[in-house]
């Protein structure tokens, strides 16, 4: 039996054979790139899959999840569209169903027509006495209920606890605690179930999942690796954001102890921890959960373990404790170790050439959201009402690269969405001019990015060229222009002489890509390609 499929009459994306039409897949191995007629010729045996001028790519890996929480977005309300308090309140209305925890995520009131914040009073009233947990936009804060609060142990008594408006830091991780609490176990596994079908859908065949104790839970991130281990699901490369839990990550055969582990908050919520108060709340300047000794302690740790460690850091002041944490790890483990470990930070918003530079030293990943500035950068932005002057210089892309920081895109789902065309989209337009990429390298960081992130660096996975995994999606962009990987945008180019493998437009008015089909070792995860020879 012939196990060899053969993609024809298309553009593959590789950097072997930059015009080539055709591919072969023999297993879960690309085998061959080039034209059709000596595809054909070579293998006479194959399945002939007809692309009808689809674009062929590496397939996508998200390097920062939250499958649960994002699987409860897509299957529940979803608070992304609402304009104000008034239509929040509405929206729980009509959503609340007796007995049942309601969940909802995605509020953001620095886009709001008017930023005053519902009550909990008011709240109270929407929810009719159901526990409701309504998540900010950053996940940093939610607007609870009290029948929420009353399931949540001294929620009361702990930092961040507000009688009225959002809850933040201690007062949220345990409503959230609570909330996490209500889910029933069928409940949850639909919501990953709808997560894991949601990235196939999208060209993903590996996420980063960033669980944690104060995230999901053990439990949630079990189900998560038994739901991913069955057939036709992307990889799921799973963190745990706590200190001192070795034992743990063994038992669940982690990757690292890394993701969410808080050196400090969001900016949105006021909780990244900065040298200079906030600009539209000059009495704070943040939070700060994690100091250099405790950063440090983990990094040796985590070294010795053998294991990554990583850190969610987001303000400046911040990544200078990770920084000075490094720093002293360094004198324990040295500096050899540490680089070997290919630790990572997580958001990695405010920081400066200098402390990219010594990052890139420790061979340091920085794990990026693109989305974050096309969402909230530029000047009438979330990110300058916080910072002021200081948002120019927020998610640096370009100074990291130059100094050879790995990056590694995703999206924080469901912070953002799941979109990778429009993450790399984001990367390469940002807001401050300079700070982006080329289209190829942030195609690039959202692809072979995220496998090295996680430890593959076999010069291989993430491409399409032989020897490389069959990690593909087939999208459907034959009626489009392409952007060029050093330039903003020009025609498809058939010219073998320009050795660019192109890809599809990015300028901010263009349609993005569809997906029809994902496939991951050769195994199809998502199909809606139908075209065949």
């Amino acid at each position: 039996m012939n196990d060899t499929t053969l993609l024809v009459g298309g553009r593959i994306h590789s950097p072997s054979s930059p015009d080539a039409t055709a591919m072969a897949v023999t297993g879960n191995t690309v085998v061959w790139v080039g034209q059709d007629g000596p595809g054909r010729a070579l293998h006479p045996g194959a399945e002939v899959v007809d692309l009808d001028g689809a674009f062929v790519a590496p397939a996508f890996v998200d390097a920062h999840v939250h499958a649960t929480a994002t699987g409860l977005h897509l299957t529940g309300l979803d608070l992304t569209g609402v304009h104000d308090a008034a239509d929040l309140l509405a929206a729980v209305r009509s959503a609340v169903r007796p007995g049942e925890v309601l969940i909802a995520h995605g509020w953001d009131e620095s886009a709001w027509t008017n930023p005053r914040l519902p009550s909990r009073a008011e709240l109270d009233d929407a929810a009719a006495g159901t526990p409701v947990y309504l998540s900010r936009v950053d996940v940093h804060s939610a607007l609870v209920s009290t029948a929420l609060v009353d399931l949540a142990p001294g929620a009361r008594e702990v930092d961040g606890w507000s009688a009225e408006g959002p809850l933040t830091r201690e007062a949220h991780h345990r409503v959230r605690t609570a909330m996490q609490a209500a889910i029933t176990a069928e409940h949850r596994r639909r919501a990953q179930d709808a997560f894991l079908r949601h990235a196939a859908e999208r060209g993903v065949v590996s996420v980063h999942e960033c669980a944690g104790s104060d995230i999901s839970g053990e439990a949630d991130l079990a189900g998560l690796l038994a739901l991913a281990a069955e057939p036709g699901r992307p990889e799921v490369v799973a963190y745990w954001g706590e200190t001192g839990a070795v034992d743990l990550a063994r038992r669940h055969g982690l990757r690292g102890l890394a993701g969410d582990l808080f050196v400090d908050g969001a900016l949105g919520s006021h909780t990244a921890a900065l040298h200079e108060p906030y600009t539209d709340r000059p009495d704070s300047t943040g939070a700060r959960y994690l100091d250099a000794e405790a950063i440090a302690e983990h990094l040796v740790a985590c070294t010795e373990a053998g294991l990554q460690a990583g850190f969610h850091v987001i303000g400046d002041a911040g990544v200078a404790e990770v920084v000075r944490g490094f720093q002293l790890a360094e004198k324990t483990v040295g500096q050899r170790a540490l680089a070997g470990a290919k630790h990572r930070l997580e958001h990695l918003e405010m920081v400066d050439a200098a402390q990219a530079e010594l990052l890139a030293g420790w061979a340091v990943t920085g794990s990026m959201q693109p989305q974050f500035d096309a969402l909230w950068g530029g000047a009438d932005g979330m990110y300058a009402t916080r910072l002021g002057e200081r948002a120019a210089g927020l998610n640096p892309f370009a100074t990291l690269a130059a100094k050879g920081v790995l990056l590694a895109f995703g999206s924080d789902s469901p912070v953002t969405p799941l979109e990778p065309w429009a993450t790399v989209r984001a990367a390469v337009h940002h807001h401050t001019p300079g700070a982006g990429l080329s289209a190829r390298a942030a195609f690039n960081a959202h692809t072979r990015g995220g496998h090295r992130a996680a430890g593959v660096n076999d010069g291989l996975t993430g491409t399409l060229q032989p020897g490389a995994p069959a990690h593909y999606a087939i999208w459907d962009a034959a009626d489009l222009v392409v952007a060029a990987p050093d330039s903003r945008v020009q025609r498809w180019s058939t010219d073998p002489r320009s050795r660019v493998p192109a890809l599809p437009p990015l300028d901010p008015d263009s349609p993005l890509p569809t997906c029809l089909r994902t496939v991951r070792a050769g195994e199809i995860l998502y199909d809606a390609f139908t075209s065949a020879a």
